[in-house]
């Protein structure tokens, strides 16, 4: 029998059990739990990741609907480039003088030379007007020559009485100093030799009279003539103009060309001022381009550019702006640089062309794209999967590029275009 001792404390190995396995008092956790709680906890895991995605980037979007450009520095051209049209430079079109019946000499590509007779008028009523303005011209003519043959037959007669008042007084004189010597003598009475002095002054008299008479039917005479001679040079004029638009009725060619538009038919009563058909200067061309709205403004009249043609780039020269905007574009001439046209141009031509505006050295700039528009001064900055709004300034702009004046820096990415649909999102997510 044991004996107990009173001051032994007691453990509790007494109370320990070995359970064995598969011992009727042992529980095992089911596999199916142990896959369920692995997938749960997978679950919360995408979706502690979506959320923090979703609060992170605010909304998602795909990213292959928008385009990104990379931030560069470089040298900026601004430049236009488009495909123009050859057109001639002179290809006036050639009017009727007056009504009547065509008859046509070329046909519509024929080459002319200056000064060949291209079409003919019938006009007899021009012809007419001609010849009865020709027969007035003639009467005016003998009429101005009868006027200063007057002329010369009154100035003539003036003359003759000039001549008579002059040789008058010329008596007049002798005869008083005749008297005077006889009346010193005591040969005559002092009543005679008063009379004699007072033919003396009648002669004188008339002698002033005579020449004032002569002054004055010389000039009425003159002015008669000059009236006279001045309605026939008007009938000159007048008939000159008509001989002028009869020998336009043959209608020539202005220069060596070629016959562009034959507008009326074989034979066809035209009337005053109707279009017969047009000449072509096939020496000197031009190309017409159409220029976006936003680069006419910085167009000018005389600013260098460069035709190509076969792959050969020809000097050339804005010569023309039209000052109208139809359809967001304006058309532009380019002409040529003296004796640098490319040979063998035909008319309507398409022929590529390109204008230097200027060149801006080492700046920060990247692709063009809808944000210029649609960002009013924000750009979406790329980082990663995400896109945050950012304040940016833009200088200058090419076909292919802008200028970055701040708030971007040299490698960063930004939205170029497709950021319309992000709206006005601070941050948004690229999947």
């Amino acid at each position: 029998m044991e004996t107990r001792d009173p001051f032994r404390i007691r453990d509790t190995s007494a109370q320990d059990q070995v359970i064995r396995p598969g011992a009727a008092g042992g529980r095992r956790i089911p596999r199916a739990w142990l896959v369920g709680g692995v997938a749960g906890l997978a679950v919360l895991g995408l979706a502690a990741w979506v959320a923090s995605g979703w609060m992170s980037g605010g909304r998602s979007f795909d990213a292959s609907r928008v385009r990104i450009a990379e931030v560069t520095r470089g040298d900026l051209v601004r430049d236009i480039s488009a495909d123009g049209r050859v057109i001639a430079a002179n290809s006036p079109t050639l009017y009727a003088i007056a009504g009547g019946t065509v008859s046509l000499k070329v046909v519509a590509g024929d080459v002319v030379k200056q000064g060949q007779a291209l079409a003919e008028i019938d006009s007899p009523e021009l012809r007419s007007r001609l010849a009865q303005e020709g027969s007035t011209l003639a009467s005016m003519e003998a009429e101005a020559s009868r006027a200063l043959l007057d002329a010369q037959i009154t100035r003539s007669s003036a003359s003759k009485l000039l001549d008579q008042a002059n040789i008058e007084r010329t008596a007049a004189e002798r005869d008083l100093e005749r008297y005077q010597r006889a009346y010193e003598g005591g040969a005559v009475s002092q009543n005679e030799y008063a009379k004699a002095q007072d033919e003396l002054k009648k002669a004188q008299i008339g002698l002033a009279a005579a020449r004032k008479d002569a002054g004055l039917q010389g000039q009425g005479a003159g002015l008669d003539s000059r009236n006279k001679r001045l309605l026939a040079d008007r009938q000159r004029a007048v008939v000159a103009e008509l001989q002028r638009q009869v020998d336009a009725l043959t209608v020539r060619a202005p220069f060596d060309g070629q016959i562009g538009q034959v507008q009326v038919p074989q034979g066809t009563n035209v009337a005053a001022s109707a279009p017969i058909l047009s000449v072509v200067d096939l020496s000197v061309f031009e190309v017409e381009i159409k220029v976006p709205e936003s680069f006419a403004r910085d167009l000018a009249i005389g600013m260098p550019a460069q035709i190509g043609s076969n792959n050969i780039q020809y000097p050339a020269q804005v010569s023309a702006v039209s000052p109208e905007v139809v359809n967001g574009e304006v058309n532009a001439r380019l002409r040529f640089a003296q004796g640098k046209q490319p040979p063998g141009l035909r008319q309507n031509q398409r022929l590529s062309a390109r204008i230097v505006l200027d060149t801006r050295r080492n700046v920060l700039m990247v692709e063009r794209g809808s944000f210029l528009e649609q960002g009013g001064g924000f750009a979406y900055v790329v980082d990663g999967s995400r896109a945050e709004r950012r304040a940016i300034q833009t200088g200058v702009s090419s076909l292919g590029a802008v200028e970055i004046i701040s708030g971007l820096q040299p490698g960063e990415k930004i939205v170029v275009s497709g950021s319309d649909q992000f709206g006005d999102a601070a941050r948004v997510t690229l999947n």
